[in-house]
């Protein structure tokens, strides 16, 4: 049985601790919850607490019923589904882990993992999106004052309002701290000059969070600026074609001569960088996340279709090099599984280890999870690589998953940074 297992009368459970997202659990005799992935040796709600499972249930069953049907159509016709996010939004994923005075549900890093790997398994691109919008929502909960935080947040826990994280330039990647858009400061306004490269959800999202340069060189010379749409001197570039991620447009950027208040300023001038690399932090274990959800998809269509697909007289089933090739695949998902929710644990918990640990979870999850849906396509033969198997897209929206939110390399440096200047 897959995800299209038969269920029975579910059973409605409500808590009023997550007031924004609807509880509802389906029980079973089988051991599984049904439109959650139910192969029991990769199951994604072992160790979970009973109110984990009920909101992990709603986004499998949100991913299955509302995701999964259009997955090919938006990555082919490349449909930003705007109306789809805001019924997520209405179930409390716009703002999992704001907090809840400004609309968001004050959840957890670990559950907002927990959310984000079951919304993947129905569409990676749209839920890597919802990542993003989610971390810029957070950054203006935690560093925005009372008014910014009021005057933001609620719309963009709604999804009435979009966001977009604008950091990368055309030429600072991965050296992010030499980012050369400048903010000179002229009375009560900034003026914005310079342009940011593959922006997720670029002119068609409302709220734009621009790390720019109002100080000297160097990380300490960066501010936060929130960029609302419509500014004059905002522009963007033409949306860019890509291999994966085609149901979230990507643009450049542009400001010229772009007038934004002081007022739209987070934090401190100077704070900017801190800021960009604590969402960071959480992006990291968000998109390590998203490749999880593909993973365990990936590995639900191999082992259904080992199981029917016939060559040299027997199903693939019965092939042992499948099988330990399954097996392998089982278990670097569970394992890239534990590390994400260790690291988010971590980062919750505000300790030492975080930083490392999220940088851990990124690079280790990544690797591991595209290989996994690289297996699953090959397992799948010439049919993995048509567009009708959805097994292809999950092998083409997760690779990009080792380049952004820090490529897997600066995952690296950051790691053996940590281990060499270790006391």
């Amino acid at each position: 049985m897959g995800f299209d297992a038969i269920c029975p009368k579910p059973v409605i459970i409500f808590s009023h601790r997550f007031k924004n997202i609807l509880q509802v659990i389906t029980v079973t005799t089988y051991g599984f919850i049904c439109s959650v992935p139910c192969l029991l040796c990769v199951a994604a709600s072992y160790g979970l607490t009973d109110e984990q499972k009920e909101f992990q249930k709603v986004a499998f069953d949100f991913a299955a019923n509302e995701m999964a049907p259009h997955m090919a159509e938006w990555d082919q016709k490349e449909i930003f589904p705007v109306e789809t996010m805001r019924k997520a939004a209405e179930l409390g994923f716009g703002g999992i882990y704001v907090q809840p005075d400004v609309g968001g549900s004050g959840l957890s890093r670990l559950d907002t993992s927990i959310i984000f790997e079951a919304l993947s398994t129905g569409c990676v691109s749209t839920t890597a999106y919802i990542s993003i919008h989610n971390m810029c929502a957070w950054m203006i909960d935690t560093f925005g004052n009372t008014e910014q935080r009021e005057k933001f947040c609620p719309d963009l826990c709604t999804m009435e309002k979009f966001a977009s994280y604008c950091l990368t330039e055309p030429g600072s990647g991965s050296d992010a701290a030499s980012l050369l858009t400048t903010a000179q400061r002229k009375g009560d306004h900034y003026i914005l000059n310079g342009s940011k490269a593959f922006i997720s959800g670029g002119g068609d999202t409302d709220v734009y969070v621009v790390m720019c340069r109002t100080g000297g060189k160097g990380a300490k010379g960066i501010s936060c600026l929130v960029v609302e749409k419509g500014t004059p001197g905002l522009s963007f570039g033409k949306k860019e074609k890509k291999v994966g991620w085609n149901s979230q447009p990507t643009r450049a950027v542009i400001f010229e001569d772009c007038a934004v208040p002081v007022t739209n300023r987070l934090g401190e001038e100077g704070q900017g960088f801190n800021i960009a690399m604590k969402g960071l932090n959480g992006g990291r274990i968000n998109i390590a996340s998203c490749s999880l959800g593909a993973a365990h998809a990936s590995v639900e269509l191999a082992r259904d279709h080992l199981l029917v697909r016939k060559q040299f007289g027997e199903t693939l089933s019965n092939n042992q090099f499948l099988q330990f090739k399954l097996a392998e695949m089982a278990t670097r998902l569970v394992a890239s599984r534990l590390m994400v929710r260790e690291a988010a644990t971590a980062l919750q918990e505000g300790r030492r280890d975080a930083v490392s640990l999220c940088s851990m979870a990124k690079l280790f999850a990544t690797d591991e999870c595209f290989n996994i849906c690289n297996q699953a396509l090959q397992m799948h033969g010439g049919y993995g690589y048509l567009k009708d198997y959805a097994v292809q897209q999950f092998v083409r929206d997760i690779r990009v998953h080792q380049i952004l939110e820090g490529t897997n390399e600066v995952m690296r440096m950051i790691i053996s940074r940590n281990l060499l200047t270790e006391s």
